[in-house]
């Protein structure tokens, strides 16, 4: 029995060193990925060719095509295809019955990434105004496909989210800490090291049999909490509205505004998906964690389930 505890422990080790490497592969792919979509979107009107984007990077064809490939399982092309405002404008347009026939089933997003769902726990009034008191996060800095981020958990859930800008940690530890100011925060790549592992799966891992869903512990408004519940209903690969989120939030009238400003103090980054909201023009927006990240989110989503369906 102990001989197969400890095979097992090491096989488990070794899967989870596996999955850590081809994190830390997509992460440094990544950066050449942003810069070629960055150079893209300035020269979006001159439609640059292959060759011309793999030279921006410093790579030959072959090498950009091999990495980009590599990175989100496409060609580049057949990827830029996903970013262009007039396939943002269809994607909204299908978008609308599916996200109709989730919200009326009562259901969260049907095709989350190899069937990753979460639940949402939000703080109480006293929790809120005690700001993390007598509460205890563990952080970790990891890599991911889309840079390094900053997990921030507790006993009752992920509490944060972020990707880390220009490899400013203690910036994103700042932000991601605003109100939790009394909370003690310990770093622990160890114990949050497997929460990114399993949030950044590909889909060709499968889900651990019997593991229960992600948990989050939201801290916002009443408002701002049930946006970011709608925001889960909206499907990988999928757009919305800011107009549309409104009203699937159950809000009438004018409150697009008010939408939009509780997306932007979201501060669980992907999986709660607000890079999936645009503008109703079919025009990206902005993105707390930059517009390029935005654009690789959405378009790396999309070829993941067009893959998933193939």
């Amino acid at each position: 029995m102990t001989l197969e505890l400890t095979m097992t422990t090491r096989a488990n080790t070794a899967l989870s060193n596996k999955a850590s490497d081809v994190l830390l592969a997509q992460s440094r792919d990544y950066d050449r990925i942003a810069q070629a979509l960055e150079y893209v979107a300035q020269h979006a009107s001159e439609q640059p060719h292959l060759v011309d984007i793999a030279s921006e990077v410093g790579l030959s064809e072959y090498h950009f095509q091999r990495l980009f490939s590599r990175w989100v399982g496409i060609s580049p092309k057949k990827f830029l295809q996903y970013l262009t405002l007039s396939r943002a404008k269809r994607s909204l347009s299908d978008s609308a019955s599916v996200l109709d026939a989730t919200f009326d089933a009562g259901l969260s997003s049907p095709s989350r990434l190899h069937d990753l769902f979460v639940r949402c726990e939000a703080v109480t009034p006293g929790e809120y105004k005690r700001r993390g008191q007598d509460l205890t996060i563990q952080y970790g800095f990891h890599p991911t496909p889309f840079g390094e981020c900053l997990l921030m958990l507790t006993e009752r859930g992920i509490c944060g989210l972020s990707f880390v800008i220009e490899d400013d940690r203690e910036g994103a530890l700042a932000h991601q800490l605003i109100g939790w100011e009394q909370a003690q925060a310990v770093s622990d790549q160890d114990g949050t090291r497997s929460a990114v592992q399993r949030i950044f799966a590909s889909p060709s891992q499968s889900p651990v049999p019997g593991s229960s869903p992600l948990r989050l512990l939201l801290r916002g408004t009443p408002f701002q909490v049930k946006v970011w519940e709608a925001l889960l209903r909206v499907p990988a690969g999928s757009l919305t509205t800011y107009e549309s989120l409104a009203r699937l939030s159950g809000y009438r009238g004018n409150a697009a505004r008010a939408v939009g400003q509780a997306v932007g103090h979201n501060l669980i980054a992907y999986l709660i998906p607000c890079h999936r909201v645009i503008r109703k023009t079919g025009v990206i927006g902005n993105y707390r964690w930059g517009q390029t990240r935005k654009r690789a989110l959405i378009g790396w989503e999309a070829a993941r389930g067009e893959l998933g369906a193939a």
